[in-house]
């Protein structure tokens, strides 16, 4: 799918990924890139939390939701572009996971990373909208596999011990990719206690989209204070995508 070129007032052209119903999915102009920061900040941190900014901000391509109707920012994402395994040191990731092994990874590879939504905006058609943007930047750019940092609120493991069992029980990485331990504080995940249906009440919505294509995780959350939240290393091999879960992605972005 080919991203088709829109102009806003000021005759400044930015890149459509795509529109459905009353959303729409773009790339954003630099001058846009705080607005994105000013909502992660407020998801992160709470109303009156400062806006959220990092280094890999500037390395970084960001993708807008917007509610066409309201004329509001309602979700974002940013994503690094790697042209293969090897690349995959410089990404987010890399600074809290041991990713070595998956520098053998042959082919383009896509990180995801700050993705949010505008506290109190609960519409599934943004998440699915975020999706199909994801999706068609897969298909044009032909990435093989997607990976990030999947993160749960707070930074008590004991809360998410269902999940985590649930995690290391079904959906550990394959042995090939299986990805080390690097940053200072971080938490193995149990091995008993995995009840299904508790775990997915506690499994944040993009992880349970990742897990549902196929995904995959590391063997142990990594405590970030900063961000108050513990994080799990997640990705997917594009090519293990169920192909009905495929066919649903590529319908919404076709």
């Amino acid at each position: 799918m080919q991203a088709r070129p829109s102009t806003d007032a000021a005759g400044t052209e930015r890149s459509e990924l795509l529109r459905r119903g009353r959303y729409r999915a773009r790339h954003a102009v630099p001058d846009e890139i705080p607005a994105a920061q000013a909502l992660r900040g407020q998801a992160f941190f709470g109303p009156d939390g400062p806006p959220d900014i990092d280094r890999f901000d500037s390395l970084c391509r960001h993708v807008l939701i917007e509610d066409t109707a309201e004329s509001a920012l309602v979700a974002c994402f940013r994503y690094l572009w790697l042209g293969d395994g090897a690349a995959i040191t410089d990404s987010y990731s890399a600074q809290y996971y041991d990713l070595h092994r998956l520098a053998a990874f042959d082919g383009p590879a896509m990180e995801l990373g700050r993705f949010c939504l505008r506290p109190g905006s609960n519409d599934p058609d943004i998440l699915r909208l975020a999706w199909a943007a994801i999706t068609a930047l897969v298909d044009r750019g032909g990435a093989r596999l997607l990976f990030g940092c999947a993160s749960f609120a707070g930074t008590n493991p004991e809360r998410y011990a269902p999940a985590f069992a649930h995690l290391r029980g079904r959906h550990l990485a394959p042995e090939a990719w299986r990805v080390g331990e690097k940053a200072p504080e971080r938490v193995g995940f149990p091995q008993t206690g995995a009840d299904a249906r508790a775990a997915m009440r506690l499994i944040p919505p993009l992880l349970r989209t990742y897990l549902g294509m196929g995904g995959w995780v590391s063997d142990h959350a990594v405590v970030d204070r900063e961000m108050n939240t513990l994080h799990v290393f997640t990705a997917v091999e594009v090519a293990a995508i169920p192909p009905a879960r495929a066919r649903a992605l590529r319908a919404i972005a076709g």
